[in-house]
């Protein structure tokens, strides 16, 4: 919200303190911010514990679907408030006004609760934006973290840090039997024994806490450490 706020403003052309600060936390944790620290996360994690079937949404289906959050954050929240500006070369915060569930849910409902006047103004862009956030709290009883996996941009920005970050897992090769008893409980769909730090891992820790060899670890590394990993025929 910060950064389109600056970036559509006409006396600002970039907000170095909100870019700063999420490079610094992206070069520290990666997407361990989504997983541990995002209220909106917390909420679909909440609401994919009711015992309901679980759909799986097919591979060739979730894969190009994972590249929306990427396409989201490079139009609706850089491009658009950028350079569709009015007459006084003013933006708007495109991602927020049209999209965002989490500022809905969190935000814009409670100030419509507590606030009669406001009430009165919701029109069809609030009905709008009401229906997304139906949409995506269903949609998370059924799947784990839709909005994390295809929509969010502040996730897309996280994961492009995931393989650089100080904080990272790792495989450890001589404990791996290559069971893939990790990759069967990881909800993101993570390629575990591939791709450990993957763009779409958020830390959870489900993979370590799944693996029989305890041959998984998360740790703080101030230099990139490459290792394989045995496959079980091997």
């Amino acid at each position: 919200g910060a950064l389109q706020s600056v970036l559509a403003d006409r006396k600002f052309s970039f907000s170095y303190y909100a870019v700063g600060l999420m490079i610094l936390f992206g070069v520290l944790f990666g997407r361990l911010i989504c997983g541990f620290l995002c209220p909106f996360g917390f909420l679909q994690d909440l609401l994919y514990k009711i015992p309901t079937p679980k759909l799986k949404i097919k591979r060739s289906i979730d894969r190009p679907l994972r590249y929306l959050k990427y396409l989201i954050l490079a139009i609706f929240v850089i491009l658009l408030p950028l350079l569709l500006t009015d007459a006084f070369g003013s933006g708007t915060p495109y991602f927020c006004k049209l999209i965002c569930p989490a500022g809905t849910l969190e935000g814009g409902i409670p100030l419509l609760l507590e606030n009669k006047s406001l009430r009165a103004m919701a029109g069809v862009l609030f009905d709008w934006k009401l229906l997304l956030v139906l949409v995506t709290v269903i949609g998370s009883i059924f799947v784990y973290r839709p909005f994390c996996k295809y929509l969010c941009p502040l996730g897309a920005f996280y994961a492009l840090f995931n393989k650089i970050s100080f904080y990272r897992l790792k495989v450890d090769g001589v404990r791996c039997t290559g069971c893939k008893t990790c990759e069967k409980q990881c909800k993101m769909n993570v390629a575990v024994t591939k791709n450990i730090n993957s763009a779409e891992c958020i830390r959870c820790g489900d993979c370590i806490a799944a693996c029989p060899e305890k041959a998984i670890n998360s740790n703080l590394h101030l230099k990139k450490e490459e290792f394989t990993v045995p496959l079980a025929e091997e």
